[in-house]
């Protein structure tokens, strides 16, 4: 934390601390001449830990330079073995797949891949209702009795020791291929492939399942290539299914750092091709008609692929992203667009529920936490998130059926809630849990919530040494209203794709004067900002009128100046193009 606030804001409309990142000012000088980019961009490119021997890894994010080898992950070896074991002797083959965006996009890799090799492959998502979430015994042991003599699980499986247990005592084999926060035990497994592995030093922890089953498929074309599979055979192109990959890195939240950066930035690529007939038609439907980008998979493709596991059918997803039908695709992209637009009115009811409960009953120091009967528990993950956003500290939402809770977490910076929830877990308050530092699901007897909440208060408490948490805001310097510009906008372009852990740009309007703000849509807030010499800026501000962001944008309209942060954005209406601020953030000047 800095020593000072910038701007002096230390307590913004939305209850964060704004500071400006620290950065080498003659390195960013340096590397702004050296490549020809703005003072500003210099600056952001140095605010994201770029040095001069990383910028040109950075700027060109190239496969062929930052690819690892697949085989430095532990389980890797054991795990192609056994795959290519299973394809050269025509043995049966299932892929048990979670049914988020990642699970699908993962599931999605493997039947593509056989595919292409002219093999079949069952795909098995369960149902988030019926079956809760990972690996159960019953559908892995139906599976082996329809003749599956291997199962690769996807996005799941490494805390799934008990279903895991009963398919190695009947005679399946199962390979994990995850990337979860793992336990010092390892499930029951031929190979369990997972960057985060304890025994794992792999620099890639941070990959999405997706990541790391697109290291699998590399590894295992490999071995095929190697074994003479090929000789005969056309090898399929790996590198086609980068937009699945890219998918589902950025629809998992994962920092987009490192690999995951290479691997979303050429992913885009091939989606910008149009090539996979499902994506093709999901963008489509959701009306994608420019130039494909992190929002269009984290906003538009991936919340669509998302709602057949939340509040449809759970393999609709998977079924989508692998589909060569045209007809098909079509189907099955309007049938997951309507799936959405029931998910969105689901979430709209539980959230304005759920913060009716939490100020009820008070919003913890640490936690936000609650519970109710008749959740759906397919929008409860989205909800916490909402939570947090609204309330700056991790957030629990737990449905109630029956006397047990499906919960689902989101967490903060500094908050490493995937590891408290296997705590709890592991301490007998849970029935299941686990994730990962941002992010976690769990199962609770009824009867035990309430200690469970109190165990994660004061752990997270214990995490931060009893300091109360405090939001801040990262901002990459300061803009006047004319320097918010289409060239700067271009350059800015250069840092992207931005997503976790490689945030878009954000920057602070010091002593902004708000021209007119009206709201829009249901409780958007539209600002045109004035600037010096006539200058002004389009500005809008997302799901704030009720709160006190939306309060002070519209009664800052025509009186006194006031500051703003956010992220600059093209806005192309009616086939002009002109500059736009996302508003994140406000203040008052005193």
């Amino acid at each position: 934390m800095t020593d000072q606030a910038y701007l002096g804001v230390e307590r913004s409309a939305s209850g964060k601390r704004w500071e400006l990142r620290p950065v080498d000012e003659r390195l960013a000088a340096a590397i702004s001449q050296s490549r020809g980019l703005p003072d500003i961009v210099g600056r952001a490119i140095v605010g994201r830990g770029i040095g001069l021997e990383d910028i040109e890894g950075f700027l060109n994010p190239s496969l062929r330079d930052q690819m690892p080898d697949p085989m430095h992950l532990r389980g890797m070896e054991e795990g192609v073995s056994r795959l290519l074991h299973a394809i050269q002797n025509g043995e049966k083959v299932a892929v048990f797949g979670d049914y988020d965006v990642d699970g699908a996009t993962s599931s999605a890799l493997f039947r593509r891949y056989f595919g292409a090799l002219g093999l079949p492959l069952q795909v098995y998502i369960p149902d988030r209702i019926a079956e809760g979430y990972g690996p159960n015994a019953p559908a892995l042991l139906k599976l082996h009795r329809d003749g599956v003599r291997l199962v690769i699980t996807v996005d799941c499986g490494i805390t799934a020791f008990d279903p895991l247990t009963a398919a190695k005592e009947a005679g399946l084999d199962v390979i994990v291929v995850d990337h979860h926060a793992a336990e010092p035990r390892l499930p029951a497994a031929s190979a369990v492939i997972n960057p985060n592995r304890l025994d794992d030093d792999s620099p890639h922890g941070y990959l999405a399942a997706v990541g790391v089953t697109f290291l699998v498929l590399v590894a295992l074309n490999r071995a095929l290539r190697e074994a003479g599979w090929f000789k005969q055979r056309r090898e399929p192109d790996l590198r086609q299914l980068l937009d699945i990959v890219a998918l589902g890195t950025v629809a998992d939240v994962v920092a987009l750092r490192g690999l995951n950066r290479v691997l979303t930035a050429q992913g885009l690529k091939v989606l910008a091709q149009r090539r996979n007939v499902g994506l093709r038609a999901l963008a489509d439907v959701a009306g994608m008609d420019e130039m494909p980008g992190t929002y269009h998979l984290g906003f538009l493709l991936g919340p669509r692929i998302n709602a057949g596991g939340r509040v449809g059918e759970p393999s609709l997803g998977a079924d989508l992203l692998s589909t060569e039908d045209e007809g098909a695709a079509r189907d099955i992209a309007r049938r997951l667009d309507g799936y959405n637009a029931e998910r969105k009115e689901i979430e709209a009811q539980c959230l304005e529920q759920a913060i009716d409960i939490a100020e009820d009953r008070g919003i913890g120091e640490h936690l936000v936490y609650v519970g109710a009967e008749g959740w759906h528990p397919g929008v409860i993950g989205i909800v916490a998130g909402r939570l947090k956003e609204r309330y700056n500290r991790p957030a629990c939402v737990v449905a109630f059926e029956n006397g047990v809770g499906k919960g689902s977490g989101r967490s903060v910076e500094g908050v490493d809630l995937g590891a408290h929830v296997i705590a709890a877990r592991q301490s007998d308050l849970l029935m299941n849990g686990g994730g990962h530092k941002m992010a976690a699901g769990f199962s609770v007897a009824e009867g035990q919530s309430e200690a469970f909440a109190a165990f994660l208060e004061e752990r997270i408490s214990a995490e931060l040494a009893g300091a109360p948490i405090r939001p801040r805001l990262s901002l990459d310097g300061g803009l006047s209203v004319s320097g918010a510009t289409l060239d700067l906008i271009g350059s800015l372009e250069n840092l992207a794709p931005f997503g976790m852990g490689n945030a878009e740009p954000r920057f602070a309007l010091p002593n902004a004067r708000v021209a007119h703000a009206d709201v829009v849509g249901t409780d958007h807030v539209r600002c045109r900002i004035a600037g010096e010499g006539g200058a002004s800026l389009k500005a809008i501000a997302f799901r704030c009128a009720d709160q006190e962001m939306g309060s002070l944008l519209l009664s800052a309209r025509g009186g006194a100046p006031i500051h703003l942060a956010g992220r600059l954005r093209v806005d192309r209406w009616q086939g002009r193009e002109q500059p736009q601020l996302m508003i994140d953030d406000a203040a008052t000047t005193n």
